[in-house]
Formats: C-alpha cells, sequence, structure tokens
C-alpha cells in the first residue's frame, strides 16, 4: 500500500489557520472528521492528546507527527496540514514546526496500513525531501512529491533488508540497536532510520530491530548478539532483554535515538554502557548512569507492578461503587436492601477483579526485576499476601522477595552444564522459585505485615478531626511535589493500599490533589493572560482535560519552566483540596478516573467536586501572584490599550 492511498486531496489543508498546537490538532481532526474518516471526531482528539501526554510528537527538523491507534477511526487515513510561519508545537528541538502529519491508525488495521503509516515517518528524515514538501504550490504538486519519494525508497529496499543483513553477520563488531515507542508507529521506525543513515554516514556497522505495530522486524540473532560490541536500545516500552545478558547495553527513551543517534554510536563504540546482567531489566527507557532522571531500580520495579495492576483496581473499584447505587449494604443477601445487582457487581467487581490485585501487582514485580521466570513466584507469593491478610504491602514485598530470589537461582543454577538450559525456565526457575518464596511468605512476611496493617487500620479509624485533615493535606500536598515523580506514586500507591484495606478517604483526597495542578495552571493561564506566553496559554487549555482526568503530568511544562513560583503554589491548592476532601468525608473506591468517577464516591459528590474547584482556585490565584507579567510585544501592546 502506498502513503497516497491513506493520504488523498480532503485530507490535505496547504495553510493552516492555527498558530497553537491545540489548534493543529483540531484543525488537522476537523479535516479527517469532514472527509468521514473518523467514527468519533471528540474520541480521536482525546486519543491524540492522550499520546501527546506521553511525549510531544514535535521530533525537531520542523516536523511534528501526532497520531493515534483507536476505535475512533474508522478507515485509515493521513492528514497533512502546513504552516510555513511554524508553530510552536513543543518539539524536541526547541523550534517551530512547519509540516505536520497527522496519522490515524483503527484497532484493526492491517499490516499493509500499519506499514504505510510506518514507512512515511522515515521518508521525512530527509531533508531535501521536507524541503520540496514545504515548497509546493499545491495539493497536486505535494501527492506528487511524495510519491516519486516513495517510488525512490521502495527501490533502494529491493535489496532485501534482511539479505543485506545476513551478508553482514559474519563481520565482528557490529553495533545493534532496538527501537520502540509506545504505539509504534512513528517513533519506532524514525529512530531506527537516524540511527541507521548517522552509522552509514560514520562508516559504521549496524543492524537495527524495530518493534513496531506490525511486530518485530529485522530481529536481532544470537550470532548479531554474540558479535556485537554494544546493544543501544532506544525504547519507551518493554523490548526483550533477556538476550543481552553479558553484553554492553546503553538503554534510553526512543526520542533520543531520532534526536541523538551519533552520539548514541559513539556511546556504543567506546561500550560506555553497562554490562546486562541476567535479569537485571525487561523495562524499557532504563537508563545507565550517564542518562539521571530516568526511571530505574525499585522505583521502575514498583511501577511495572503498579501500572500492570491499575486496571484491575479502577475496573473492580468502579463495580464495587456502582453497587452502593442500590443501597450500602445491597450486596448482602441478609439486609432489608438486597438486591441481586449489586451482589453480582461485588462479586465481579471485588472478589474477582480486586482478589486479582495485589498478585498482579506482585508478579508484575518480580519481572520487571527477573524478566519471565520471576512472573509465577510472584504471582503465588502475591497471592498468599493477599489471602493471608498481608494486604498491599505484603504484596509489594512478595514481588521484591520473588523477583530477586529468581535472581539467585539465575546465579545459582549458571554453573549447570549447558544440556540442562532448556529446563531451567520451565522446571527448575518456577519449582524452587515457588518453594522458596512461599516458605518466606508463610514464616516470615505475612504475619508481621498482617499485624502492621491492622494496626494502620486501627490507627486511621481512630484518627480525630484534625488528623484527618493533616493527613489529606500532606497526601494533597505530594501529588504536586514532583507531579507524577516518586513522591506522587508514593502518595498514589499509599492511596490504593488503603483502598484494599477498606479505607477509602484518603484515595479521594489523593486525587483530588492530583487533578489541582493542571486545573490550577489552565485556570491561571486564564485569568493571568499577561503571566504567560502565547504558547503557554494554548497549552493551558489542554490542561483542563488532562486535570479533569486525573492526569498530573498535565503541569509539568509549567512547573519545569517556573518550578520556584509554580510548584509551591501548586502544592499549596493540591494540600487545600486534599484536606478538604477529608473534611467533607468522601470516600474513593477508583484509583483513577477523574471527573468521570466523581458520581460514584461516597459521600456527597457536590462537595467533593467544591474541595477540587477550591484547591484549583487556590492554586491559579497563587500563580497569578507569584508569577510577574511578561514582557512580550503582544502584552505591552495590551497594556498601551
Amino acid at each position: 500500500m502506498r502513503i497516497t492511498e491513506l493520504l488523498k486531496k480532503d485530507t490535505i489543508i496547504l495553510d493552516l489557520s492555527s498558530n497553537s498546537k491545540e489548534g493543529v490538532i483540531d484543525e488537522l481532526s476537523a479535516k479527517l472528521g469532514e472527509a468521514g474518516r473518523l467514527n468519533s471526531q471528540e474520541l480521536f482528539k482525546e486519543a491524540i492528546l492522550a499520546r501527546e501526554a506521553q511525549s510531544t510528537t514535535g521530533i525537531g527538523e520542523g516536523i511534528a507527527i501526532p497520531h493515534a491507534k483507536t476505535k475512533a477511526v474508522q478507515i485509515p487515513a493521513i492528514a497533512f496540514g502546513r504552516s510555513r510561519q511554524g508553530i510552536d508545537y513543543q518539539s524536541l528541538d526547541g523550534q517551530p514546526s512547519h509540516l505536520f502529519f497527522m496519522i490515524a491508525a483503527s484497532e484493526g488495521a492491517n499490516n499493509a496500513h500499519l506499514e504505510t503509516l510506518s514507512r512515511l515517518s522515515t521518508l521525512l528524515m530527509d531533508s531535501s525531501f521536507r524541503n520540496k514538501l514545504l515548497n509546493a504550490s499545491s495539493i497536486d504538486e505535494l501527492l506528487t512529491i511524495i510519491d516519486a519519494k516513495e517510488q525512490e525508497v521502495l527501490k533502494e529496499e529491493e535489496p532485501n533488508q534482511d539479505t543485506v543483513s545476513e551478508a553482514q553477520e559474519s563481520s565482528k563488531g557490529k553495533i545493534l540497536a532496538v527501537t520502540a515507542c509506545p504505539t509504534g508507529i512513528a517513533h519506532t521506525y524514525m529512530a531506527a532510520d537516524a540511527l541507521k543513515t548517522k552509522a552509514k554516514e560514520m562508516n559504521i556497522e549496524i543492524k537495527v530491530e524495530t518493534n513496531g505495530s506490525t511486530g518485530v522486524k529485522n530481529a536481532l540473532t544470537q550470532e548479531d548478539i554474540e558479535n556485537a560490541i554494544a546493544i543501544i536500545v532506544a525504547a519507551d516500552k518493554q523490548v526483550e532483554m533477556e538476550r543481552f545478558k553479558g553484553k554492553h547495553v546503553i538503554q534510553v527513551p526512543v526520542a533520543k535515538g531520532v534526536r541523538e543517534p551519533q552520539s548514541l554510536i559513539e556511546r556504543a563504540l567506546k561500550q560506555e554502557g553497562s554490562v546486562y546482567q541476567n535479569g537485571s531489566g525487561s523495562a524499557v527507557g532504563e537508563l545507565n548512569k550517564a542518562d539521571k532522571g530516568e526511571r530505574k531500580g525499585f522505583y521502575k520495579h514498583l511501577m511495572n507492578g503498579v501500572s500492570n495492576m491499575l486496571p484491575f483496581v479502577v475496573g473492580g473499584g468502579i463495580l464495587m461503587a456502582l453497587s452502593f447505587m442500590f443501597g450500602i449494604n445491597a450486596a448482602d443477601p441478609n439486609d432489608p436492601t438486597y438486591h441481586p445487582a449489586a451482589e453480582a457487581l461485588v462479586k465481579i467487581g471485588g472478589d474477582s477483579a480486586f482478589g486479582l490485585m495485589i498478585p498482579v501487582f506482585a508478579a508484575f514485580i518480580a519481572m520487571s526485576i527477573a524478566d519471565r521466570p520471576g512472573l509465577a513466584p510472584g504471582m503465588i507469593a502475591g497471592l498468599m499476601a493477599s489471602t493471608g491478610g498481608a494486604g498491599f504491602l505484603g504484596g509489594l514485598i512478595a514481588g521484591f522477595l520473588a523477583g530477586y530470589t529468581v535472581l539467585a537461582l539465575k546465579k545459582g543454577f549458571s554453573k549447570l552444564p549447558p544440556s540442562l538450559e532448556g529446563i531451567k525456565p520451565v522446571l527448575l526457575y518456577p519449582l524452587f522459585g515457588i518453594l522458596i518464596t512461599g516458605f518466606i511468605m508463610m514464616y516470615v512476611v505475612i504475619e508481621p505485615v498482617r499485624t502492621l496493617n491492622d494496626g494502620i487500620t486501627s490507627w486511621l479509624g481512630s484518627m480525630g478531626t484534625g488528623n484527618i485533615v493533616l493527613l489529606g493535606l500532606l497526601l494533597g500536598g505530594m501529588m504536586s511535589v514532583d507531579m507524577g515523580g516518586p513522591v506522587n506514586k508514593a502518595a498514589l500507591t499509599f492511596g490504593i493500599a488503603m483502598i484494599d484495606a477498606g479505607n477509602y478517604a484518603p484515595h479521594a483526597a489523593i486525587m483530588a490533589g492530583g487533578m489541582v495542578p493542571p486545573l490550577g495552571l489552565a485556570l491561571a493561564t486564564t485569568l493571568f493572560k499577561n503571566r504567560f506566553t502565547k504558547a503557554e496559554r494554548e497549552t493551558g487549555k489542554t490542561c483542563y482535560i488532562m486535570g479533569a482526568s486525573f492526569i498530573t503530568e498535565g503541569a509539568i511544562p509549567f512547573a519545569a519552566a517556573d518550578p520556584k513560583r509554580v510548584i509551591p503554589a501548586a502544592v499549596i491548592g493540591s494540600a487545600v483540596a486534599g484536606g478538604l476532601s477529608m473534611i467533607f468525608e468522601i470516600g474513593l473506591l477508583a484509583p483513577h478516573g477523574g471527573m468521570f468517577v466523581v458520581p460514584i464516591v461516597t459521600g456527597n459528590p457536590i462537595l467533593y467536586v467544591l474541595s477540587i474547584v477550591i484547591g484549583m482556585v487556590v492554586t491559579a490565584v497563587l500563580v497569578g501572584l507569584f508569577k510577574k507579567p511578561i514582557e512580550t510585544s503582544e502584552n505591552i501592546v495590551k497594556q498601551a490599550a
């Protein structure tokens, strides 16, 4: 399939009227909607914004490729927009973007569609091609340029890349790379192309494996890995790491593969990456010491457990909350308010979904530490913690215990004859991993942790009003300290643990506190326009959506630009919201959902919204007071008027 089969005249805008990032997204989404390519323009835009929240798709060099794979797409398509003057799209290089390709992939898109969409991203790495697009005088000329470039690339690829790779496999000193991004449509292939192009310029031999929407392409063989001097893993999702045991591995976000290919290749040549050890990680974006600020170690393993557990908690929590609509005790057959629907909701949401919460949490912590062999011991240890009354904390200990137990087993079994290699993952690791972890959980962990849990529950239950408010202030404020970082996640994890213990008030305070930063900054950009640049005001509009959806990270651009003023204002507003939530005695069974789960809180939903709104206003007012008007030509004109 050709690119011009997805990019048609009715999805092209040669001169965008927008002058902001959100405006571009609106304009191109509307173009796709008008052309009949979408089932729902609103849902498609939400999917695009969700992808932008992960990391900007403004990749630099004047290009932005907003993209989403969602059921909101009826027909896979590409929309193109051009802005000769340039638009601030928060690109990685900080420069304005001129060329915008919005990729709309449907959830049922076949490989042909996805490969075509992916091919587009590699074409855009050619600067002369970009210049031709920028100077095209008509839609027909634009399509002709794209068609000609694609034909040229397809001809170059006729000697199959796999064949070329096989011809190179026998040589020593090769650098290998793996690229992967969450959607597997754009950045995966752009990073691969950037690495290959730069390696060719440097006369360095490289082979790049892509983990995209269509699966693994150009897979690294065992012989490739044995002959490699180093491996670059540029990925924002999980890739198979166990095969790189004993090799120098450099792990970075996929954006670095796009933006810094030469630096990565030079580091690989110097073997700067740490030597990968058996089970030392399988997640992504884990960086060595040269790449500060990324998730690693304890935090990475913990977040792997939390992220995989959340669907069980969210789904189960909402179902349990819905059961309360029939009455607080309507699930109890012996209660006068009994209703069979309430009982069914509790059995599905509480007994089943919540019952799996801790085992899944522990299993994926263990898997993050020890790779796949850690899954079974972690799952069993987590189940023991859940059924033994050790709760969320017991599951946390179970995950790390199982993971490091399996790591120890791997080292211990490494001296066995090679002929026994095949039985390790199917027999030795699960057998001894479950046995050892199970014994430690049963005789060392469960009883003291259960006692500690009972003590915490009693302490929370015995708290006076003043202490409860202080707890709400603390938990709410923690959500804004680093907006998605370790302090934020520590509060979130505590809230989930309290839900598991049957105390729903702390997490209500936590979610209120987490919604305030983006909402408060959004309101500040509306009320105090002269404190923000035009680009920041446009970003503020998206923060309304992100805040309402409990995505605290939406406020990060403002905090990064002015941390001394923004973070204190956000922390104070979040603390106020958390404290008020406690005063109003609000409870929340679902750990996520934002405004969408407000109707199912225990207590008064209106008062809960009021606590969030007050926190939002406090943050906005403080930001307006703390920040000074900025001297831009636009603001000077307004002041003169």
